[in-house]
């Protein structure tokens, strides 16, 4: 008898900067973490009830610092990940308030280690490799292998 598999449904943030500019984030250095050490986009799991915008504002505050704007789905990606379904969407946001810091204080979430505003999506392609979906989302809207 197969069983389910429990789906886990998250978020992964393009904040947007100036002149096509964008936010990419560092994962601390964690040996049980694939994506460790590795430039990405900042990305949080819904909790029960809330909806993807929701937790787009919730990523600023919680990993950023900053307050969101939410602005369009990019895309979406579902992919196994052995014990778990990862549903994951990409949303478009801007800064609304606040300067970008990370790590956050009292997180008990995965904080960033470094952020910076970049406009070469190349930097997503370690990442993407690795099997982020956020970063394969973004790369393939951006027309990117």
């Amino acid at each position: 008898m197969d069983t389910v598999k429990p789906v886990k449904h998250s978020v992964a943030v393009v904040v947007r900067g100036a002149d096509d500019a964008f936010l990419v984030v560092k994962r601390p250095d964690d040996p049980e973490d694939p994506l460790a050490g590795v430039w990405g986009l900042p990305a949080i799991t819904l909790k029960d009830g809330e909806t993807e915008q929701a937790a787009v504002i919730r990523t600023g505050h919680a990993k950023l610092g900053v307050t969101l704007a939410v602005g369009s789905k990019i895309g979406a990606k579902t992919a196994d990940r052995g014990a778990y379904v990862l549903t994951l969407s990409d949303y478009e946001a801007t800064v609304d308030g606040g300067t970008v810091s990370v790590p956050q204080p009292g997180g008990s979430m995965t904080q960033y280690t470094e952020a910076r505003f970049t406009a070469d999506p190349g930097i997503l392609g370690e990442a993407a490799g690795k099997g982020s979906v956020c970063a394969q989302i973004f790369l393939d809207a951006a027309g990117r292998p």
